[in-house]
């Protein structure tokens, strides 16, 4: 329960109280010209552990800028013109900003009964709360109406604005990603707005929708599985569907501020995991027709992993101490920034990338009309082009040098996952060496190069994979800072992967790319766990990182299991190594933001690119 105070003089027939109840506000009144002891005993009255608003009793306004101003989960402070809220993390700064607010008066700080003046308490604590360097969100309100009208005629006015202005659909228009591909807002978002107010009406949670899309998309993937005509037209109509609640569930954390950590990670991982499933689904349904397109699958998996680590490592490596994307005046930014001005180019740019809605579209399309051989390869094209053009663009704008702060360059270093052997290499040097991004891509190239020109068993893999674990600790010696150093993680992804895929391949026996499969999906969960992390509340542990071998380790482990044991023996490696990985990083993982979420960790809600 969160609890709104109401300063000032009481007006007869507002709505306030009863809008600030349906908000889920328990409603106080202070007494009129109350001294700031008064208030300060009021706040202290109040449970530690729930949010607290401060609002003016003259406050006339939209009961949606109300939510927009007081219950955002995001924010620990927020304020609308008449009204400031504080969660419990910074009632400390509230009470604090109250007794400066009262100096601000002009009174006597003093005299203990000096009064604050009615009219000015929630305005006058939020700019106090500034003034401290604590940030106050302040949401865009366009055109919804938060006044505080002084007299009678000036209140008829603004209930008149209030009035002429449908909040309701102003809700339902801020529901909807600013930003999103061409397919989802023009195919999905016009009615899945409705359906999340549906959803919000009869209290269902994001999480639930996520975790309903995610069912919708395994039961795709098992009617993908059937390997049949029929199967495969329901599959690509239940990935639709399974999309149409993927967006539904922002939609609805955005339409009703149920924004949490753990629904952050959800969203986020359970993308993947449809996404990922679906490729297995496919895999196996062709398999039942004779056709074994698994190394397509593994290679699609790969591709798609490898283009989230590019996007993962530019945007965390380009951050500033404060955690906010660096300004970027490169000739290719500027360029972009023209770019979007022109509307036509903006779709054009957003749809060349296959975001997240064109490329299920495609996928589910492809399913019902065609063969998953087709499906993979057109969807490996379309991500190969778009994978080009995305990381030509990202390089460009890093061509000039610009400073990156400790905190990039030690997301870029969570982000390499190195394991021991990487780590005993890069403490034997102190000074950094130049040009990480051309160690890493050297040692990617030895081990991958070196297990697809040699025969299954060759101990040449082993060598190369010794070599990379060289160059790869030498790479992250002692700090990511360069100006293309960003590439060093999606160096380490595609050495690490490819290589699987490679062995898996070679070994040439039923059930080593499936094995292989299970492994990268493993390892990839484990890396995408480790960038919602970073943008949350930390990186994963060193213990954990050390457990699963580092990308290194789990490398050299697996060239030598490829030369030291036969083909059937090596699927059976695979898969064993494939359970542990999973074992261990789901139920460390499913623990960390379980127990972060029930400690209250700040909520998050990712607004970005769509992935």
């Amino acid at each position: 329960m969160s609890t709104a105070i109401l300063t000032g003089r009481p007006v007869p027939g507002s709505p306030l109280e009863g809008d600030l109840r349906s908000l889920g506000f328990d409603v106080r009144t202070a007494p009129e010209a109350a001294s700031p002891e008064e208030l300060e005993a009021l706040l202290r009255d109040l449970p530690a552990g729930e949010r607290v608003a401060l609002v003016d009793s003259r406050f006339v306004g939209h009961v949606h800028a109300l939510r927009l101003g007081l219950t955002d989960p995001r924010f620990p402070v927020s304020a609308v013109p008449g009204a400031v809220t504080a969660q419990a993390g910074a009632r400390r700064e509230l009470t604090t900003a109250l007794r400066t607010a009262v100096d601000a008066t002009g009174a006597d700080a003093g005299r203990a009964s000096v009064a604050l003046a009615p009219d000015t308490v929630p305005d006058r604590v939020a700019a106090a709360i500034e003034a401290t360097g604590t940030d106050v969100h302040r949401p865009e309100l366009g055109t919804l109406v938060a006044a505080l009208p002084g007299d009678p005629e000036s209140r008829n006015t603004a209930r008149q604005a209030v009035a002429a202005v449908d909040d309701e659909a102003v809700r339902l228009r801020g529901a909807v990603k600013a930003r999103d591909g061409f397919f989802t807002t023009y195919c999905i978002s016009p009615y899945s707005r409705y359906l999340a107010r549906w959803c919000a009406r009869r209290g269902l949670t994001p999480n639930q929708v996520t975790t309903a899309s995610l069912l919708v998309a395994v039961i795709a993937a098992g009617c993908a599985a059937t390997g049949t005509r029929g199967g495969f037209v329901a599959a690509g109509l239940l990935l639709l569907f399974s999309f149409v609640l993927d967006c539904t569930d922002g939609q609805l954390a955005r339409y009703s501020l149920q924004y949490s950590t753990l629904g952050a990670w959800l969203d986020a991982t359970f993308d993947r995991a449809k996404e990922y499933a679906y490729y297995a689904g496919l895999a196996l349904g062709a398999a039942r027709g004779g056709d074994d397109v698994w190394a397509l699958a593994l290679g699609a998996m790969i591709l798609q992993t490898c283009r989230h680590v590019v996007d993962f490592s530019f945007n965390e490596g380009n951050v500033d101490d404060a955690g906010k994307a660096a300004v970027n005046t490169s000739p290719t930014a500027t360029l972009s920034g023209k770019l979007d001005g022109v509307g036509w180019t903006v779709w054009v740019r957003r749809m060349i990338v296959l975001p997240i809605g064109e490329r299920w579209a495609l996928i589910a399309v492809l399913t019902a009309v065609t063969t998953p051989r087709i499906t993979f390869v057109v969807l490996l094209v379309g991500c190969g082009l778009a994978a080009c053009y995305t990381t030509a663009g990202r390089v460009l704008r890093s061509l000039r040098k610009a400073p990156r702060t400790d905190r990039a360059a030690q997301a870029l270093a969570d982000l390499a996952d190195s394991g021991t052997v990487a780590a005993a290499f890069a403490a034997l040097r102190r000074r950094p060496l130049p040009l990480a991004p051309l160690l890493a891509l050297v040692g990617a190239a030895a081990v991958v190069c070196t297990a697809a020109f040699s025969s299954y068993g060759s101990p040449w893999p082993v060598l190369g994979a010794a070599v990379y674990a060289v160059t790869s600790g030498l790479a992250v010696t002692p700090r990511l800072k360069g100006r293309l150093d960003w590439l060093v993680p999606p160096f380490f992804r595609a050495a690490e992967y490819g290589t699987v895929l490679v062995l898996a391949a070679k070994a040439d026996v039923n059930g080593s790319l499936p094995a292989a499969f299970g492994l990268v999906a493993a390892v990839a969960y484990h890396h995408y766990d480790t960038v919602y992390r970073i943008r949350g509340v930390g990186a994963p542990p060193r213990w954990l990182v050390r457990a699963i071998g580092g990308h290194e380790g789990r490398t050299f482990a697996v060239t030598v299991l490829a030369a030291l044991l036969t083909n059937t023996d090596f699927t059976v490696a695979l898969t064993a190594l494939a359970v542990a990985v999973a074992l261990v990083v789901l139920v460390e993982s499913i623990r960390f933001w379980v127990t972060a979420h029930k400690r209250g960790a700040p909520a998050v809600h990712d607004e970005g690119e769509p992935a």
